[in-house]
């Protein structure tokens, strides 16, 4: 494809560099791009509210901030632009994680205007595929509500999912919706045939093997007649496997093979079995981090991750709960034949204040208590909300913490015991960083990537860290 034939589009530099910026932007002028450009990263983030971009040229030393934590602000932006990587300054970690943010690619200067254009064509080129193939396939979303980008990209993984037999791996905090997701990709690809859902943390251990593969008459104690197991059920419909990382080792090589060759045998059979059947895993657990672990065959990961949909915790995509709640509320009264209840502004406001660890789960039984309290009374106030919704939305909303007097370490020392400056100094740094480590993980819920992505260390200086300080991410 000639990059003549691609359409006008918006692209933004975000560097530093006047110089740079000038000539980038003029050379991509030429090719009848609108430029734009910022030298400083809020600057840039501020151009992002108000134009929509395809493409974004990103430094990553910028006065005011590593342009490298900014990628994931900028992708869940409303365009979800393509961000291509430019710095003077490259380093293997951080075009790691520049990747592993979701990047178009790495760029290190100087660098020829060829090298620099080539991914934009690239990326263009890219964007405008993917928008005629979205237009071309008519996913039926179903019960996959919401307009923020981030829920765009995921039903753009979706319809990608729906229109081949690839295997899915559906990955996010508990509640985030991966049975929807499921459900949503089974129906638009093979709705005439079964679902079968595999609760793999509910197996029963003794009975793994013949609940999953069957098994013959006689085949063990117990087994008085042949019995078809989920595998063979989900025959030309889809394997669901719900909560993947849970799966005993033992059991992931019998399963790599049925990934790879689709065919199995019933316990105490000699025959081979075949089933075809679409694989679609989901999980809440970082099965990167269980494989490093040896708790999770790696090459049974990468069958499973032919694509990969992470689903967003409810706390940031907040712009969805109102659909959210109007889907609830619909579908409620709709079951309990009832008119269809409104709700004041205040209802929404304190939702969208709470930060929702059980996800969009959380959110329907909130609504569905509230309807309940509500009774006949046709508009839901925050005071129908659960109690505990309301107290946290409520202390988040006074500023002022509770005081505490400190007492001075040093107090209790004797004068022989005093320690040097130094000494007090390392002891203090040594237990900030400590502390730090800590907090890090416990915002980041002991997801690596996440605790990498917040705080800019490396991975190899991430785990040296937590080695010296004995902390376990677990």
């Amino acid at each position: 494809m000639n990059n003549m034939t691609l359409p006008e589009s918006n692209i933004l530099i975000i560097d530093d560099d006047r110089t740079f910026c000038d000539m980038l932007a003029l050379h991509l002028s030429y090719l009848n791009h609108k430029v734009t450009f910022a030298l400083s990263l809020k600057e840039g983030l501020n151009k992002l509210n108000q134009v929509d971009f395809e493409v974004i040229y990103l430094d990553v030393r910028l006065p005011d901030g590593n342009g490298l934590l900014a990628i994931p602000v900028i992708k869940e932006s409303r365009n979800s632009p393509e961000i291509i990587i430019v710095t003077g300054e490259g380093d293997p970690d951080g075009a790691e994680l520049a990747i592993n943010n979701g990047a178009w690619d790495y760029i290190e200067k100087p660098s020829s205007i060829n090298e620099m254009t080539l991914p934009l064509i690239r990326a263009l080129e890219y964007r405008k595929e993917k928008s005629q193939q979205r237009a071309a396939f008519n996913l039926d979303r179903e019960e996959i509500v919401g307009s923020s980008s981030q829920i765009k990209a995921c039903l753009d993984l979706v319809a990608e999912a729906a229109a081949s037999d690839i295997n899915v791996l559906i990955s996010g905090e508990t509640g985030t919706g991966k049975e929807v997701f499921t459900r949503v990709i089974h129906n638009n690809l093979r709705k005439s045939s079964a679902l079968v859902t595999v609760d793999c943390a509910a197996l029963p251990e003794n009975l793994v093997e013949s609940t999953l593969f069957g098994h013959v008459k006689g085949s063990f104690t117990g087994a008085i007649e042949s019995t078809e197991g989920l595998i063979k059920q989900a025959d030309g419909g889809t394997l669901f496997l719900d909560e993947i990382g849970e799966l005993p080792l033992r059991l992931q090589k019998a399963l790599l093979r049925v990934l790879q060759e689709h065919t199995f045998r019933p316990v105490g059979s000699k025959r081979e079995e075949v089933s075809n059947f679409k694989l679609i895993a989901a999980t809440n657990r970082n099965l990167q981090e269980m494989v490093n672990l040896g708790t999770f065959r790696e090459d049974l990961f990468f069958r499973l991750k032919s694509l990969s949909i992470h689903l967003p915790p409810l706390r940031e995509r907040s712009e969805d709960i109102k659909e959210l709640v109007a889907l609830f509320i619909t579908k409620h009264c709709e079951a309990h034949k009832m008119d269809t209840k409104g709700y004041t502004p205040e209802f929404i406001k304190t939702l969208v204040s709470y930060n929702w660890p059980g996800n969009v789960r959380e959110l329907k039984n909130a609504v569905e208590t509230a309807l309940n309290r509500a009774g006949r009374a046709n508009t839901l106030f925050d005071i129908h909300l659960p109690v505990n919704i309301r107290s946290f939305v409520t202390r988040k909303s006074i500023r002022k913490e509770p005081s505490s007097e400190k007492s001075d370490p040093l107090s209790h020392f004797s004068t022989e015991q005093f320690p040097s400056f130094q000494e007090y100094r390392d002891e203090i740094l040594e237990n900030a960083e400590k502390q730090y480590l800590q907090n890090l993980l416990s915002i980041a819920e002991h997801n690596t990537k996440k605790a990498l992505d917040i705080s800019g260390l490396s991975r190899s200086w991430f785990y040296e860290l937590l080695k010296k300080h004995g902390i376990s991410n677990h």
